[in-house]
């Protein structure tokens, strides 16, 4: 699984004009299924991203976790993130999952936060969405779970 994970003040989507799902200072994360990923790889995945300390702290810029500053939640399905531009002027995505075992997972990644967050929203699987937010910082951070399974 890959993930963008941006911390926000707020973020938005919105399908056909209409606002589906948002979220005020926390995390806009923009998530991606492979074809090898499994439920494991929702675990880790969650894991990392919810115990990241991304906030600041008092002086330090970095020091407080989402769950330290009560954060809320925008899970967006990206598969995009599986592009390979290697060859060519337009992107394959043959890396991407299988659609009915990557919604699955997307959807078990959305429950998944939703064990530890009081304010998870999230886009439509698969729908042509429009995205907006306001990057906190910025700070954007790439998390790829095949990265996290290697020794460091």
């Amino acid at each position: 699984m890959r993930a963008i994970i941006q911390r926000v003040t707020n973020a938005s989507v919105s399908i056909d004009g209409k606002t589906t799902g948002s979220c005020g200072r926390g995390f806009a994360i923009l998530l991606g299924v492979g074809q090898e990923d499994t439920q494991d790889d929702v675990e880790r995945l969650w894991s990392k991203i919810f115990k990241l300390r991304i906030f600041p702290d008092g002086d330090k810029p970095t020091g407080s976790s989402l769950a330290d500053v009560g954060g809320e939640v925008l899970i967006i399905s990206q598969f995009t993130l599986y592009a390979d531009c290697r060859k060519g002027n337009r992107p394959s995505f043959t890396m991407a999952g299988d659609p009915l075992e990557s919604q699955r997972l997307y959807e078990q990644f959305i429950a998944r936060a939703k064990q530890d967050v009081g304010h998870v929203a999230c886009g439509e699987f698969g729908a042509d969405m429009q995205v907006s937010l306001v990057n906190d910082g910025p700070f954007t951070i790439y998390l790829d779970t095949a990265d996290l399974k290697r020794p460091r």
